[in-house]
């Protein structure tokens, strides 16, 4: 290494350390900075396993009668898969559709190909041809040419 690699060599090093620290106090600061939303602030799919439950009770206060809103998650336990037997009548129907979509994925791309050369005759010329000529040696540059 010469000299002017050997002292450049700790400035890019300290460059590099002086990024890397920034990023990382750019990403801790935002992690830490993060104020999780209140429960009721996020809104709920329509689609959810979840169903939210609200019950409406009312309480004493010091100075006058409220009414709360208490919220209480559940999850739905049902079971929504089919049953053995229907999945079984239908898998060969699946089966088909697979089948076909594969086959086609492939057929397909050949069918294009071969609809796209199929008036080139540039394979027939090369094959058909008995004498080829050897290429002209380059020519020599001198001075005049």
């Amino acid at each position: 290494l010469t000299e002017a690699n050997k002292a450049a060599k700790p400035a890019a090093e300290l460059k590099k350390a002086a990024a890397s620290t920034i990023a990382a106090l750019a990403i801790g600061s935002s992690v830490l900075a993060n104020n999780p939303l209140a429960a009721e602030a996020m809104d709920t799919p329509f689609f959810s396993s979840t169903n939210v439950v609200a019950e409406k009770v009312v309480r004493q206060g010091l100075y006058s009668d409220y009414e709360v809103e208490i919220t209480q998650e559940t999850d739905d336990a049902r079971s929504t898969f089919k049953s053995a037997t229907e999945t079984k009548s239908k898998k060969g129907k699946y089966t088909a559709i697979l089948a076909i979509l594969v086959v086609g994925s492939f057929i397909v791309p050949m069918a294009q190909y071969f609809w796209y050369v199929r008036d080139d005759d540039s394979s027939e010329k090369f094959f058909a041809a008995k004498d080829i000529p050897d290429p002209e040696p380059p020519k020599k540059k001198g001075w005049f040419n």
